[in-house]
Order: C-alpha cells, then structure tokens, then sequence
C-alpha cells in the first residue's frame, strides 16, 4: 500500500533543519517533495562538517527521498518556473527570515493568487508578526528564550545553563508545521481552500514548555534545572551505580513497593517519612542522599538482576552507540540503510510512524543536488530537451 500522503506534492524552499525535518516527516508518509536549491551550493548541509564520502550526514538523514532541482530564484525566468510549479502542487514549504520570500516575489498573497488551495507554510525563529519577527534564529536561542535552557541541567547551584542535546528548537517547530500541514490539508477537503500557517520556534518551545508555564502561573513557582530527577515525584530519576548510571521509576505506591523489595529496604515501606510518594518528595533532602547511596552499593548489572526479579522500573542511559545497536530499536525499524551515488551504503534514524495499512517507505536516500531537475520540468511542465538545455545555458537552472 502507498503511504498515507501519497498523491499530496510539496514544494519546498526550506534549508538546515527544521524546515527539511518538516518535509521529512510528510515525505516519509508518501508526499512527493521537490527541494528547490541553489544553483551553486544547495542546502548548506550538504557541506555540513560531518562527511560521508563528501556528502554532509546532517543532509543525508533529513533529506531522504526527495528530489532536488536547482533554480535561480532571483532571475524572472526562475519565479516563472516556480509559479509554474505551484500551480501543480499542495503545499510550499519554506523556512527564510521573514521578509525573504517577499523580496524574491514569492509571498503568500502573490502565490495564493496562483494556487487558492495552496497549504503555504513558513516555519521562522519569531513568526512572522510581533517585535522580533525580523530577527534571525537559531536553535539554541529559541531554546534559551523559549525557557526550556532555564530547567534545564545540572541542579547545583551556579551551574552554568545547557541546551537539550539535540536541536529541540528546530525539531519541534518541524513537528507542529507538520501536524499544521496535516491538519490544513485535511481543513481543504472540506472548504476547498488553501490558508498560510505561520510556525515560530520561539512558540513552539513556549508550547512545549507547558508543564513549567502551568506551574508558574498556577502557583508562582518558577521551575529551575534539577538534573535528572522529576520534579513531582522521587525516586523518578537517574543514579550512579559502581559500574554505571542507571534509570530507577518509582512513582506509584506499587513500583515503590517493588523497589523496595528487590534493595532490602522494606523498612522504607513503613517509615513515616518515605511510605508515601508525597512525603518522600517533601523529604527529598533527606531521602535522595540515601537512595544515591544505597545505589552505588552494587554494580548496574547487579541492580538489572534484582530490579528484573521484582518488577521494578528501570533503564539505561544509553550512549548513541548503544541505541543505534539496541534490539528494540532494530526491531521497530528505526534504524534503516539506503544507497547514495556519492555517499553509498550508509544508515539513518527511520521513522516512528507505523501505519498499518498505508505504512511510510524509507528506500531513497537523499538526493544529489539538481538531481531532478531535468525530470520536474519535463514531467510537470512538459518542457522540451532544448527549453531545458537554453535554460542551462542561461545558468537559470544548475
């Protein structure tokens, strides 16, 4: 079976990540997507420092299965080709500093007029209205201002602030413009009508900060780093072992109950200040000391084989190594390898959506760049062997 977006074709002018990811996602469910890139450079990932036989891992794992045409969009012949190609498509991604797109003639209202069921999608650091919408964004900037880099990190005091380990800020902008997208295309049916959705970074993370903004606002308690621990509950957080750290979940009065059989401290099961999720967390200071205590007495192998017998709630801290390599993770697909001209044999992080009837086809890696140009101006605009090679000439196309 074709994936559940097959048929939908998406133009897209996105760039880095959070625009690419977007395009992904929906790419993955069966969407055709057509990268409009630069004649001379594309994508700036495809030089990212990173390499895989000269070809930019970073482009490679966001970019599979798309086809990429090279345009010069600030040519007229080159907006003339895009028009073109709206009329033919569902949606125009596009992920520029606001005002870019304006300046190349490509705006929503001028294509709208073009395509009125367009789904036109601009995922930017500020969106597109407000004081900073003019500013540029990266990642970690829509970290450190959408308050996620405030909580967290390390719970010592004076710790200086970290950013998620990966690219949160674009990451979550990609996922809400692809849910939008969806959301948007499925709106169409019944209105007959296309509409801009306007994605900002900043946004997304203020979103997906929730739990932190309903507390402070509910209460006044403003949320600070505290490393790995839960803030509402304990023992729900990661502990160092004599060999290494290990995940302990002991949220409910059950998986307590089970903790404290498999450690040998069924004690703490009527001991006023711990026999309870409430007054465990009022006795953190107190508590946590001895739990990251009776936690170093034995290796993590010796834990995993009480915590196993008792049914208790535990992981790893799995290094990157160890997930890509982890049998859950194979088994569920999530990794996959694909064939590149330049790159070859190489592998990247599959998807997480498993249909069961319509399920997404991850079998082309990223392309080459300019790949399909020949093929896109052929197939969706008919042009002829020689439209396309005067166009060469004239460097319109790469």
């Amino acid at each position: 079976m074709a994936g559940p977006l097959e048929g939908i074709r998406v133009l897209s002018f996105c760039t880095a990540l959070s625009g690419p990811f977007c395009t992904m996602v929906l790419g993955d469910m069966g969407a055709e997507i057509i990268k409009i890139e630069s004649i001379d450079e594309g994508d700036l990932t495809r030089a990212s420092s990173h390499q895989i036989n000269g070809v930019g891992s970073y482009f490679l794992s966001v970019n599979r299965g798309k086809k990429s045409i090279t345009l010069d969009l600030k040519s007229e012949r080159g907006r003339k080709i895009v028009f073109d190609l709206v009329k033919t498509v569902d949606v125009l991604t596009e992920n520029f500093r606001p005002g870019v797109m304006d300046r190349l003639g490509l705006d929503y209202e001028t294509v709208r007029k073009i395509n009125s069921r367009l789904i036109y999608t601009s995922i930017s650091g500020f969106g597109q209205t407000g004081p900073y919408a003019h500013k540029p964004a990266f990642d970690m900037i829509a970290q450190g201002m959408g308050g996620v880099m405030s909580i967290t990190g390390p719970e010592q005091p004076g710790s200086p602030p970290c950013r998620v380990g990966y690219s949160i800020g674009d990451m979550g902008a990609s996922l809400f413009a692809a849910n939008g997208i969806l959301g948007a295309l499925l709106e169409r049916q019944k209105s007959g009508e296309g509409q801009r959705l306007d994605v900002a970074m900043l946004d997304c993370q203020v979103a997906l900060c929730e739990n932190a903004i309903a507390r402070y606002l509910g209460t006044g308690e403003i949320s600070r780093p505290l490393g790995s621990r839960h803030p509402l509950s304990t023992p729900f957080q990661a502990y160092e072992t004599k060999t290494k750290p290990i995940i302990v979940i002991a949220n409910t009065e059950k998986l307590w109950a089970s903790f404290c059989k498999a450690a040998g401290k069924e004690e703490w099961l009527t001991d006023e200040r711990y026999n309870t999720k409430y007054v465990r967390l009022g006795n953190y200071k107190d508590f946590n000391p001895m739990m990251t205590e009776l936690m170093r007495t034995k290796t993590y192998e010796e834990w995993v084989e009480l915590f196993e017998k008792c049914e208790v709630m535990y992981a790893p801290i799995n290094t990157i190594e160890e997930v890509v390599e982890d049998p859950q993770v194979l088994s569920r697909e999530m990794i996959v390898e694909l064939d590149h001209p330049q790159a070859g044999r190489h592998r990247i992080a599959g998807t997480p959506l498993k249909f069961s009837r319509t399920p997404c086809r991850i079998d082309k890696a990223a392309p080459e760049l300019g790949a399909h140009t020949k093929e896109i101006l052929s197939e969706r605009l008919c042009m002829t062997e020689e439209e396309i090679n005067k166009l060469k000439e004239e460097k319109i196309i790469g």
